[in-house]
């Protein structure tokens, strides 16, 4: 209860910010300025994805409409990697779980790991242009539909031509929420039960052999579905259990940015060169920044099990968040499960 009264309020909020977000800015805005194979291009790719909460199979149809639309494989990639790690929602659940030091480091080191990864693929992936995809949007739509429980991830490209708040909160606490229900349960309760029953002599391993909690975290997180809100409670329950900050920070970095349906759409939209970079970029990028903020902390003697903000009694509004995120979590969950029995 404790991992959602700290996230709950921030979480709420950052969902009606990303609905008000989706009411003011145009999806034609989005495929305007991504078309050169050109620096530029690579750095609006990656600062379109940071605000935008679209989970890593939600981004597919708009990376594909991207493309189709003339951007750069370097700007589509970028938009792939910067946008499921981020999101408003994601940024102020990470502050209220983190504070603003991990805030601020997990989304530069997003940007970063995302304008390399565009960089490297317009240096090193200009071979004629591959056949156009044999998928359509429908098709991605269908690929998303494995790891989305609804077709909610997927943006509609309709214009919007009046600001509306209604809108604006039936997409924040309906269509987003809904998405997002299932994996933010899991989360938390997976989160709960590493806080719980993980062997203390194994976090002792951890903690001698900090290498290995890189390689477990990464072998966790590249084919696994969790979205970049989802991912917080755990990588929480790890630095609780005794897991180092950097590798916690590798399990944040990587898993919302990965899965297998990414991966294989990736490849079959931008190629395998492309694949390879996108893949080396966030793996490498996660390690190498996850082990400098483990240096880091070690510097500056910060403990970052004091940076959590996880307490075992929340404040009222904190307390309220929490029922009210878990009722939604609740409902839609059994919506899903009621439209999955009648079909």
């Amino acid at each position: 209860m404790s991992l959602s009264n700290a996230m709950a309020p921030y979480i709420l909020f950052g969902l009606l910010f990303a609905g008000v977000l989706h009411e003011v800015v145009p999806e034609s805005l989005v495929t305007k300025h991504l078309g050169k194979e050109s620096i530029s291009s690579v750095l609006k790719a990656t600062l379109f994805g940071v605000p935008l909460p679209v989970c890593s199979c939600g981004v597919i149809p708009l990376a594909t409409s991207i493309k189709k639309s003339g951007a750069s494989r370097g700007a589509t990639l970028s938009f792939l990697i910067s946008t499921p790690i981020t999101g408003v929602d994601s940024i102020l659940a990470t502050y209220g779980m983190f504070g603003w030091i991990f805030t601020f480091y997990r989304v530069f080191t997003s940007m970063v790991i995302a304008v390399i990864a565009g960089i490297l693929t317009n240096i090193f992936d200009k071979e004629e242009e591959i056949v156009k995809p044999k998928f359509s949007l429908s098709s991605d739509n269908s690929a998303t539909a494995s790891c989305c429980s609804t077709s909610s991830c997927c943006s509609s490209s309709s214009e919007k031509t009046k600001f509306s708040m209604k809108r604006a909160i039936k997409y924040a606490f309906v269509t987003l929420l809904g998405d997002i229900a299932k994996p933010l349960f899991w989360g938390l309760v997976i989160g709960a039960l590493i806080s719980s029953f993980i062997p203390q002599n194994l976090s002792d391993i951890l903690i001698e052999y900090s290498w290995l909690s890189y390689i477990i975290a990464i072998a966790i997180a590249v084919p696994m579905y969790v979205c970049a809100t989802a991912s917080l409670p755990i990588a929480a329950a790890l630095m609780l259990s005794g897991v180092s900050a950097g590798a916690a920070f590798v399990f944040l970095s990587a898993g919302p940015a990965t899965n297998t349906v990414t991966i294989g759409v990736v490849k079959k939209m931008l190629g395998k060169r492309s694949m390879i970079i996108y893949l080396s970029s966030i793996v490498f990028g996660s390690v190498i920044f996850g082990l400098s903020l483990d240096y880091l902390f070690s510097s500056l003697n910060i403990n970052p099990k004091s940076l959590l903000h996880a307490e075992e009694n929340g404040g009222i509004i904190s307390i309220a968040s929490s029922m009210i995120l878990w009722i939604g979590i609740f409902y839609f969950m059994s919506v899903s499960s009621f439209k999955r029995a009648k079909a």
